[in-house]
């Protein structure tokens, strides 16, 4: 026991928030963020673990003497992506820690 904290419940808190973590990682792999850009013309599918699942560029976009545009929103259309993804993450984590209260861990022992 440190200051009042049995080791064993603690390890067991620890235990039961990793198992939350990797519970909150799973139920994202499951969620679908679509992304379109440039009124469609790219589309994009991630899922909330920031996996790219698909992209679709219309053929009608594709300018041999302009690839830097295509690029662009491309690079757009992923960025918007990744950052709804992580939005999705950080929503699930903060409601998991929000759940947490550190002041039961001074009641452990008890």
């Amino acid at each position: 026991m440190i200051d009042g904290l049995n080791m064993n419940d603690l390890m067991q808190k620890a235990k039961e928030m990793q198992e939350n973590f990797s519970k909150k990682k799973e139920e994202a792999a499951q969620k679908k963020i679509e992304v379109e850009v440039a009124a469609g013309m790219v589309k994009l599918t991630m899922n909330g673990n920031m996996d790219l699942l698909s992209i679709n560029i219309d053929p009608e976009i594709v300018d041999k003497t302009d690839v830097s545009t295509l690029e662009d929103l491309v690079r757009s259309a992923v960025n918007e992506g990744i950052r709804q993804a992580r939005e999705l993450g950080t929503s699930g984590i903060a409601d998991m820690v929000s759940n947490f209260n550190l002041q039961d861990l001074g009641k452990l022992n008890q």
